[in-house]
């Protein structure tokens, strides 16, 4: 069983790394891109969970201005 030098050991571990930190920094760039859509999501929902609060949604006659959701 031949043995591989320990120079070409060393390059190829030292591909293999730069490949898996090139895959992390695409899972964090796509990690920071959901952060932001939840943040937005949560925000759109907390906001806007009674349909009054921003007065964007119209009020229905006779009815509680809390605890109904649009």
């Amino acid at each position: 069983m031949k043995q591989k030098s320990l120079t070409k050991q060393r390059i190829e571990l030292s591909a293999k790394i730069e490949e898996l930190q090139k895959q992390v920094m695409e899972q964090q760039v796509g990690l920071e891109e959901q952060r932001k859509l939840v943040n937005t999501l949560l925000t759109i929902i907390m906001e806007e969970a009674d349909g009054v609060q921003s007065g964007a949604a119209p009020t229905i006659p006779n009815q509680p201005k809390r605890g109904y959701c649009m």
